[in-house]
């Protein structure tokens, strides 16, 4: 009889921890024709499943196109303290990323100049019939 009542609390408690994870989920983010030379910032929800718990909270990313014409994403998550960075913010360093935290830079590709120990992370991305979708965030690929 103790087993009828423990087995069903033991699946609740575990169940998030079995369950197999599923390939990311793609968000729809900008139209493509938007996307520019000029990183411009978008701002997302994103549904996020922490065991029980289900949120939609807010992300935002750096869009821009490589002089390939190829779109990536940035992170505007600083690598020194995850502050925030925005793009040519400060006339000190034109066409850079800055944090106004402790003065960090990026160059348009996140590759880091000053400061932060590691470049911005990117977000896979995605275009499927004229809109760019954002997935997982990753270690930048696109600097050495």
């Amino acid at each position: 009889m103790a087993a009828g009542t423990i087995v069903p609390m033991l699946r609740f408690a575990v169940d998030p921890l079995i369950r197999a994870k599923g390939e990311a989920e793609w968000v729809k983010v900008i139209e493509e024709s938007k996307v520019t030379s000029t990183p411009t910032v978008v701002n997302f929800t994103k549904r996020q499943v922490d065991g029980w718990y289900v949120s939609e909270p807010r992300f935002a990313a750096w869009i821009t196109r490589d002089p390939g014409g190829q779109i990536y994403a940035l992170s505007p998550i600083c690598k020194h303290l995850g502050c925030t960075v925005q793009w040519n913010a400060d006339p000190r360093f034109p066409n850079l990323f800055f944090c106004p935290c402790h003065e960090a830079r990026y160059d348009i590709n996140g590759k880091n100049l000053a400061v932060a120990p590691l470049p911005l992370d990117e977000y896979d991305v995605r275009v499927d019939n004229g809109w760019v979708y954002l997935g997982q965030i990753l270690p930048n690929r696109r600097v050495k």
